[in-house]
């Protein structure tokens, strides 16, 4: 029986599975709350999407994927944040035809051109098969978001609920601003070869929503949606090795269960507290 549980970390493709799940749950988990503290949810999913024509002329002009990716992604944000200014459509809107459009234009130059490259994995990850260099790649992203995340919070929290009040704090308020899409960017790099573009936003939202509900403190949800997105990724990795299926919509399905009850025990304790 024990033998039978421990069979997953037995196997070479499941330890760096798990490796690379602790190791993009950090950076997720963290700007998760960020983006819903912003309503940033949207932005999240665009970028997600956005970087896949810069992955695809990256690979054409023979550059690194990481330049091409992160390089379509700030475009993304910068270009939605000029169009949302000087424009009478909303931002919401403008998200929605910049990252279409850009997720559009991917397809078309990826079909366009001769590649062995698997558009599934870049779409849905390849979390199985991640490689040493792939490792240390995320882990390098991983720890630059993190560490910065971390190091910057108070501020980030500041210019996202008051920027007017930063702003007069003498905080840079513009390079905040660019500093959080920045790390929207090379989150999204990072976990491209865990869980792909289409499954990223999970991460990156899911998190930080389910600690919400369940604590008051911004020091406490930054904490808690580190646990809740590592406990989930390497417990949706695990699972998937016994249900034979893929381990990014494991992982996914599980952060929405969860979701689902933290949102049932937050209904519980509101209506215990109004009865009280």
């Amino acid at each position: 029986m024990i033998d039978t549980l421990l069979l997953p970390f037995s196997f070479p493709f499941m330890q760096n599975a798990f490796l690379i799940s602790a190791i993009v749950s950090v950076p997720t988990a963290l700007l998760s709350c960020f983006l819903v503290m912003k309503g940033w949810a949207l932005m999240g999913d665009a970028v997600s999407h956005a970087v896949l024509p810069g992955i695809v002329l990256a690979y054409i002009l023979g550059l690194p994927l990481l330049i091409g990716a992160f390089a379509a992604g700030m475009l993304c944000a910068v270009a939605t944040g000029y169009l949302a200014e000087n424009s009478r459509v909303k931002q919401d809107t403008v998200m929605g035809v910049v990252f279409s459009g850009m997720f559009g234009l991917g397809i078309v130059l990826y079909v366009s051109v001769e590649t062995n490259a698997h558009l599934d994995h870049i779409l849905f990850g390849n979390m199985l098969g991640v490689d040493g260099g792939e490792l240390l790649m995320a882990g390098a992203l991983s720890a630059l978001v993190a560490g910065s995340l971390i190091l910057k919070w108070k501020d980030l929290l500041l210019q996202s609920f008051d920027p007017a009040q930063a702003r007069a704090s003498g905080l840079p308020v513009g390079a905040l601003h660019y500093g959080l899409l920045a790390a929207l960017s090379l989150t999204v790099v990072a976990t491209l070869n865990a869980v792909g573009l289409i499954l990223a936003i999970g991460l990156m939202i899911a998190p930080g929503a389910i600690a919400f509900l369940l604590v008051r403190s911004f020091a406490q949800m930054l904490w808690v949606s580190v646990a809740v997105c590592m406990a989930s990724m390497l417990s949706g990795t695990y699972a998937s090795f016994f249900l034979d299926s893929a381990p990014a919509p494991t992982i996914v399905l599980i952060l929405t269960g969860v979701f689902i009850a933290a949102f049932i025990w937050r209904q519980v304790q509101t209506r215990r507290a109004t009865q009280a």
